[in-house]
């Protein structure tokens, strides 16, 4: 693998392996294609961003990321939601000064399965003393009327990347910006915790070590111990959250002037200070591949990555 030494490539897959948990809700919506062998994982690199295609290989190499797990939860204030399938995708640019890139999709970078807020509407906020709330309630009988599903979206670009941080325990990798969005009847389309402007930072840090493994392969997905590809496996590593604060829920309720907003708010105990949250993400899988030698084919590293992608594509 390219430039960096082994710590620090390790350093930077095991930070990425943190990414997985920022898709622990959302809903699955992007066909992909299928790739071949060593490619298998990585569906959604976006090897042809502009920023990948420059990539030359000396001062910059060109990598894909791709980072699922299927189980863990994120507890914000008093709720709690169990999460499934998850799956982040991105590329990253490995400087030579070890700092780097990252770059996502152009669909962006989460795909995962709907979460389902537990207790539905009823959980949420009901009962509820606040005038106009309790008439809702009252027609929470219907499941379909009572059911929320919940989406986590990236709301701004990751900051503070720690590579050291990705190799060991107990030290945040990196933080993101997200938002939640409630989707039910009763909540309109513009319900979420969490604002472009004042968001959910998540900080994941890393709870054990994952096992490491390496492959090669050719450019076009095929076995081979001396294939022009590598392939890390960052496998089994947990991570979790506990730093992170909850704003408040805004924007909910059909032309109900705050009403709604503030029911949810008092019923799940928003907003939620710093260490009264939590996520978790179990069992994460995390794979990063790129060329083994990206400086033989420099200054055309970035453009030979998406070749080989494409050849790969089933």
């Amino acid at each position: 693998m390219p430039l960096a030494s082994a710590r620090t490539r390790l350093a930077t897959l095991s930070a990425l392996t943190a990414f997985g948990a920022f898709a622990s809700l959302g809903t699955a919506t992007a066909a992909t294609p299928a790739l071949n062998g060593g490619w298998g994982p990585f569906t959604r690199c976006p090897v042809d961003s502009p920023t990948m295609l420059g990539a030359d290989g000396l001062d910059k190499a060109p990598q894909c990321v791709v980072s699922y797990s299927t189980s863990g939860s994120i507890k914000l204030g008093k709720t709690t939601v169990l999460t499934g399938n998850s799956n982040l995708q991105m590329g990253v640019i490995q400087n030579a000064d070890g700092t780097s890139i990252v770059v996502a999709p152009a669909s962006g970078s989460i795909i995962a399965d709907s979460a389902t807020v537990p207790g539905g509407l009823l959980g949420l906020m009901c009962p509820s003393n606040i005038p106009g709330i309790t008439a809702i309630c009252q027609q929470l009988a219907d499941g379909k009327l009572n059911k929320i599903t919940a989406t986590l979206e990236s709301v701004g670009t990751p900051s503070n990347f720690d590579q050291i941080a990705g190799v060991v325990t107990d030290q945040t990798i990196v933080n993101i910006p997200v938002r939640i969005h409630l989707e039910n009847p009763f909540l309109g389309s513009n319900c979420y915790i969490g604002t472009k402007a004042n968001p959910i930072v998540l900080q994941p840090k890393n709870l054990n070590y994952p096992e490491f493994g390496v492959d090669r392969f050719n450019g076009d997905g095929s076995a081979n111990e001396e294939g022009e590809m590598s392939r890390l496996n960052l496998l089994g590593s947990t991570q979790y959250d506990t730093s992170f604060a909850v704003p408040g829920a805004s924007g909910c309720g059909l032309g109900i002037f705050g009403l709604i907003d503030a029911a949810v708010n008092l019923k799940t105990g928003l907003p939620s200070a710093a260490g009264k949250n939590s996520l978790t993400l179990n069992n994460t899988q995390t794979y990063l591949g790129g060329l083994y030698a990206p400086g033989t084919v420099a200054p055309d590293a970035g453009k030979q990555l998406s070749r080989n992608w494409h050849s790969a594509v089933k």
